[in-house]
């Protein structure tokens, strides 16, 4: 084996190459940090990342996130179009769009009520998309490797061990050094086992099966989800299935390769008809398993994604949930290496996140209690399906679904902190979306006070002043934007500087000069 002592030192060496791991990645790098991303598989094409069930559904926190990085733009953003903000219903004549799914109950667009959301501007980004997973790590891959992220690729982490200064991360031929390791190796997380991270939650209700297949009779099958007396069917087009089949899990668990002869006999009894499977090309199958570590971090050792938390692959929740938390991490564990990080700022990590994976496995666990094909589950469905009719009702779920709702208890009195700052435009045709690309935190002042312009300048290049008219300021006149997107202060009064004092030092070093990648 080759020695740590023989290979370059990182700040942060990331297990797993998929998006959370090359988001954090991308996070890290823009805050000058040199990063490492071990990947056990050879290549980053998997023929499931290729198809239809390889998509996934971003939420309007993703959205943003990949906007707020100026990586939007990379992906083929019309083509995965879900629902518009502007269109809160598709018009006179037309049939109303799904914006998401509970359970399999389509959301009715038509009935959400925006101005629930006073905060969420109409140039705001989308609220939902559809991204190909292989597309998504593809160009997140390649940002990676623009800010000079090192990608190893087909080496597996077989051990590390860490000391008060450093974590030496063993492969079966080469030694890293790194200040930090984050796992976000995946639901069988390699870092997360020999971290010694507790993993607590509930076993599965079923197991799922994703095949693609060629069927002799497609025509059997209705388009579309559909809960069965004895588990759910989808059928998005001819020859690709997803069953769930509520045997506890026992066949997933089984690791039995999935036959075409299994898939025919669970195909029939789940949809109740006598359709024939020709021939199986591709198939995989999971489980609803909902178990979160205990705490993210162990010493220099930090999880993020499926490896800190895993539940049902229920509308995309985990992407969302992981790429949140590379957001989440990246700027705060660059200020703890450059010596930036105010008391506690690391640990504010895992005081947000953990309550919104837990919420995040609540809302999965409640769904496959409404999917279950019990009297129960039957009875669950149709208060579900009653409620989400409503217009409160299908506000919230949208809330839910979207990510809108995503609160950070920050304290203060506004109710925009703790909230995704609204994308302000300014007269110029720039947005905050735009300002916030190169990974500082923003004081926006929208009455050009110049106690405030002083006050900012004590942070160096942590904080970037901004003034400016916005088309809509929504009453505001002044917030302090941290460099994840999220609100940490904000008046729609005279500024309070002791109050926006107070609030800053949770995030930010004062009286030292930092300059992430312009």
């Amino acid at each position: 084996m080759e020695s740590a002592q023989n290979q370059s030192s990182y700040d942060v060496i990331i297990a797993g190459a998929g998006p959370v791991g090359l988001f954090l990645a991308c996070e890290l790098a823009l805050a000058r940090c040199t990063v490492l991303v071990l990947e056990k598989a050879a290549s980053p094409h998997s023929p499931l990342k290729q198809l239809p069930f390889g998509m996934r559904g971003l939420n309007a926190l993703s959205v943003e996130a990949l906007y707020r990085r100026g990586l939007l733009p990379e992906l083929e953003v019309p083509k995965r179009l879900l629902f518009p903000h502007a269109a809160a219903a598709a018009g006179p004549g037309k049939k109303p769009q799904a914006g998401g799914h509970f359970a399999g109950i389509q959301l009715p667009a038509d009935k959400i009520d925006f101005s629930q959301w006073p905060y969420r501007l109409p140039r705001n980004t989308e609220n939902q998309m559809i991204a190909e997973m292989a597309e998504l790590e593809m160009v997140l891959a390649r940002r990676a490797e623009a800010l000079g992220v090192t990608i190893r690729r087909g080496l597996a982490i077989a051990g590390f061990q860490q000391t008060a200064a450093e974590v030496v991360v063993q492969t079966d031929e080469y030694a890293f050094a790194g200040k930090w390791l984050v796992g976000c190796d995946g639901s069988r997380s390699v870092v997360r086992k020999l971290g010694g991270f507790d993993f607590a939650g509930t076993e599965p209700e079923f197991t799922g099966y994703t095949a693609l297949v060629d069927l002799a009779d497609p025509e059997k099958l209705k388009p579309g989800r559909n809960v069965t007396a004895t588990g759910m069917y989808m059928q998005s087009q001819p020859g690709y299935l997803i069953l769930q089949d509520f045997d506890g899990g026992a066949f997933h668990q089984s690791q039995k390769p999935v036959t075409l002869e299994h898939l025919q006999a669970i195909t029939r009894r789940i949809t109740g008809t006598d359709v024939t499977i020709r021939a199986l090309k591709l198939a995989t199958t999971w489980t609803d398993r909902a178990r979160q570590a205990t705490t993210y971090r162990h010493g220099r050792v930090l999880l993020a994604g499926d490896a800190a938390h895993i539940h049902a692959p229920l509308g995309g929740q985990g992407l969302n949930l992981g790429l949140g938390d590379a957001l989440n991490l990246g700027w705060k564990l660059a200020a703890t290496i450059h010596g930036l990080a105010p008391a506690g700022l690391l640990d504010s990590y895992y005081a947000e996140r953990y309550p919104l994976g837990a919420q995040v496995l609540d809302w999965s666990r409640a769904q496959v209690a409404t999917m279950s094909p019990s009297p129960q589950g039957r009875a669950l469905h149709a208060i579900i399906r009653d409620l989400m009719d409503t217009r409160d009702g299908a506000t919230y779920f949208a809330g839910r679904i979207w990510g809108i709702n995503t609160h950070y208890d920050l304290g203060g009195t506004h109710p925009l902190v703790g909230r995704s700052v609204p994308n302000f435009e300014f007269e110029d045709g720039t947005t905050i979306g735009d300002l916030l690309h190169d990974g500082h935190g923003i004081l926006l002042d929208f009455a050009g006070d110049a106690s405030l312009k002083m006050w900012a300048s004590t942070y160096g290049d942590q904080l970037k002043y901004v003034t400016g008219h916005a088309q809509e300021q929504l009453g505001l006149r002044a917030l302090l934007i941290r460099p994840d997107g999220f609100v940490a202060w904000a008046t729609d009064h005279e500024p309070d500087t002791s109050e926006l004092q107070q609030a800053a030092v949770q995030w930010f070093s004062e009286s030292r000069v930092y300059s992430p990648v312009e």
